[in-house]
């Protein structure tokens, strides 16, 4: 019998994959990273990714995939404990996963990503494999899906202060999902930010001449030697993490429930179609 409330493939037979994969189903990707999360907050932060993807798989009803817990970000570095890969490594890897799926006829595939570095490289490895196998496969940025509305209801003057890494909204879904691993006495706000050649430090790959961006490849420690990069974690709390954590999940999920009324082959329609009205899927306004 097969339990419609499993959706963790790593937790399947193989068997129990196949026979749910006999009604349609979102497949998510969950892609996360191992790198300092500031002084209060553990590594892990894929821990984070693979619990909503859970979530979120349940509420679409779709399936996960297991989690990449590690990610591509080279100014991570230069703090130990950390888990980088290289952009060859990630993207071959990425490939693989996909590929795993795609030569099944699984192709309806939504990457769920919890690493904003990796953005850039999942655009290259979605293109190859569009060019390749003909398949679109969209990929969502589950920290950067937090409307500006959601922002303001929850931190109000502050949200300016609160964004960032070793902030928020990491360390509240942090609080809410495993309130036991962080170390509120440790939190602090981040250090002052120094200067590179003459010019002020704005962040790890940027500073400004003459009020035009100049980019510099800089590390995380070279910005504030503990890696906080912006965010400020005093103003988080377990309650802000849920309100964060069921819009990631109600979002994702409408989202899955959206694409699984497409074919990732023939999803693209010309202006004269898409005006008349979708003929798929469902219509979120």
């Amino acid at each position: 019998m097969v339990d419609d409330q499993q959706v963790a493939i790593s937790r399947m037979t193989h068997e129990t994959f196949a026979q749910r994969m006999k009604r349609p189903a979102v497949i998510l990707i969950p892609l996360a990273s191992q790198e300092e999360q500031g002084p209060h907050a553990p590594m892990g932060d894929f821990m984070l990714t693979e619990r909503l993807a859970e979530m979120s798989a349940r509420a679409g009803d779709g399936l996960t995939a297991p989690v990449l817990p590690f990610g591509h970000a080279e100014f991570f570095r230069a703090i130990a404990g950390g888990i980088q890969l290289r952009a060859a490594t990630f993207t071959a890897v990425l490939e693989d996963i996909l590929t795993s799926f795609l030569d099944h006829g699984h192709e309806q595939l939504l990457i769920f990503n919890g690493h904003t570095t990796n953005a850039p490289l999942i655009d290259q490895v979605c293109r190859k494999l569009r060019r390749e196998k003909g398949v679109l496969i969209p990929a969502l940025n589950i920290w950067q899906s937090l409307p500006d509305s959601l922002w303001k209801s929850l931190y109000g003057d502050d949200v300016t202060r609160v964004r960032g890494h070793g902030g928020e909204p990491m360390t509240s879904v942090y609080m809410h999902l495993f309130p036991e691993l962080v170390r509120t006495e440790a939190m602090r706000d981040p250090a002052p930010r120094g200067s590179v050649f003459g010019l002020p430090v704005g962040g790890v790959s940027a500073t400004h001449f003459e009020g035009i961006p100049v980019q510099i490849p800089l590390d995380c420690t070279e910005v504030d030697p503990a890696g906080m990069l912006g965010g400020r974690a005093s103003l988080a709390s377990a309650e802000k993490g849920q309100v964060i954590c069921d819009h990631i999940v109600g979002h994702t999920a409408r989202l899955m429930r959206h694409l699984a009324g497409f074919d990732p082959r023939n999803a693209v329609q010309p202006f004269e179609a898409s005006a008349a009205g979708l003929s798929q899927g469902e219509r979120h306004d």
